[in-house]
């Protein structure tokens, strides 16, 4: 199977350092103290967690839905990866995934059904176990 690679570097103190992380094919990101914890521009870990998620469950559940003999025509999904202090540290406490698709022929309650395995058999939802994701997922019209 594959193997996906990735690597960062973190140059100077945490508080006046920056960094960058790079997925193998991928355009690299940087990111601050400020981009991680106080909302300033750039980037930071939890967006790339968040990004990772979506685009594997928006692909895990386009093979749900075709499994089930339907056809999406589209399937969008964001991810909101919440970061707070625990104890002396922080950690990402829960996600909120939001999907919407393009499906004919399938019902709302059908359509839920597969959403909400496809959340619990996509990989990188698994590797995300020990984090609450939500999930609200809509048919679009």
């Amino acid at each position: 199977m594959a193997i996906s690679k990735a690597s960062a570097q973190w140059t100077g103190g945490l508080k006046d350092g920056k960094g960058t992380m790079k997925p193998a094919h991928a355009s690299e990101a940087a990111f601050t103290l400020g981009s991680r914890f106080e909302g300033q521009p750039s980037s930071n870990p939890e967006e790339l967690i968040g990004a990772a998620l979506a685009g594997c469950f928006s692909m895990a559940l386009t093979v749900g839905l075709e499994q089930a003999g339907l056809k999406p025509k589209s399937v969008t999904s964001s991810a909101e990866v919440h970061l707070d202090r625990q104890g002396e540290g922080f950690a990402i406490t829960s996600i909120e995934l939001s999907t919407t698709a393009s499906v004919a022929g399938v019902d709302n309650a059908k359509f839920q059904t597969i959403a909400e395995e496809t959340k619990k058999g996509c990989p990188v939802s698994k590797a995300l176990a020990g984090t609450k994701i939500s999930l609200k997922a809509t048919l679009a019209s």
